[in-house]
């Protein structure tokens, strides 16, 4: 008698002789790819390896004598971990709150940081012959987080440095 390790390997052999083999995928190493959300106006894009992960927005506990860009704490798998309003640090805006509410989660020394945004549209790639200069996108605050851009879908798109944001000395001191 066979041993059911001996009957599933088997079985497994025989389903790989006729799965359907999927084209080997090659991506061009010149595609710049990132995460494309919106603050007010501007469409924008970060670098995948500056985003850790994308999450609904988080219930927020508010922090006393906070800047107002600074939501509060929130708390993601027993993680806590400060919300910011990205919107109100950059354009003096409240981001408007909606049902389904994305937040981005960015890594910076001393631990990740919630960024609330407007809107998120996902996975973007460009070419190189795609890119633009940065303009409108790169004016007032956005000048220090935004040098170049790229146009896609009839849009600009701005590449936003999450990495240089979290350097800034004015959004690593959030008490007020």
């Amino acid at each position: 008698m066979r041993s059911p390790f001996d009957i599933l390997q088997a079985y497994e052999r025989r389903s790989l002789a006729h799965a359907v083999q999927l084209p080997e995928r090659q991506f061009d190493q010149d595609l710049w790819r990132g995460v494309g959300y919106r603050i007010g106006k501007r469409r924008l894009v970060s670098d995948f390896r500056e985003v850790v992960e994308i999450v609904p927005m988080p219930p927020v506990t508010p922090v006393p004598c906070a800047q107002p860009w600074l939501l509060g704490v929130g708390n993601l798998r027993g993680n806590l971990f400060p919300v910011i309003d990205l919107k109100l640090f950059l354009e003096g805006a409240r981001t408007v709150q909606q049902e389904g509410q994305r937040v981005l989660i960015m890594r910076q020394s001393g631990g990740d940081v919630a960024l609330a945004i407007d809107e998120l549209f996902g996975q973007r790639s460009f070419e190189p012959g795609q890119e633009v200069e940065a303009g409108v996108l790169a004016e007032g605050r956005y000048a220090h987080f935004v040098d170049r851009a790229f146009h896609a879908d009839g849009h600009d798109w701005g590449v936003f440095s999450l990495s240089l944001l979290s350097r800034t000395p004015e959004f690593r001191q959030a008490a007020a």
